[in-house]
């Protein structure tokens, strides 16, 4: 396995939208770190991550957690917690499953259920 150059963190690509300040951004990459292990298989310049947040505080508050990978399909994940710490885990969570599941369905090389297969036997006839 070749190790990627600059590697992805939470750190580097996180950034906030709607419903959160600069000033909320430390603490939820602390809350995220837990994703960069995931990460770090993907360059920094081509990973990006946004979290946002609607109608931050109330009842039916919906937290969004959007990652870009280039070559690869947009992943969101959301979450309808009630409280926000539980919503960041719940949509970091979902996130980092999406991400291997994505992982290896990309790469089944690296499985190694799927890599095992069974040679036909051979139906030479000997005469």
């Amino acid at each position: 396995m070749s190790a990627v150059a600059n590697p992805a963190s939470v750190g580097e690509c996180l950034r906030v939208g709607a419903g959160f300040s600069q000033g909320d951004l430390n603490w939820i990459v602390e809350q995220f770190a837990t994703l960069d292990g995931r990460l770090a298989s993907f360059p920094t310049d081509t990973t990006e991550l946004e979290v946002s947040v609607k109608d931050r505080a109330a009842r039916g508050q919906k937290v969004t957690l959007e990652c870009w990978i280039a070559g690869r399909p947009k992943i969101v994940t959301t979450s309808s917690e009630d409280n926000l710490h539980d919503a960041l885990n719940d949509v970091r969570d979902d996130l980092r499953r999406r991400l291997n599941d994505a992982k290896s369905k990309q790469e089944p090389r690296h499985n190694r259920h799927l890599r095992e297969h069974v040679e036909p036997e051979s139906t030479d006839v000997l005469e």
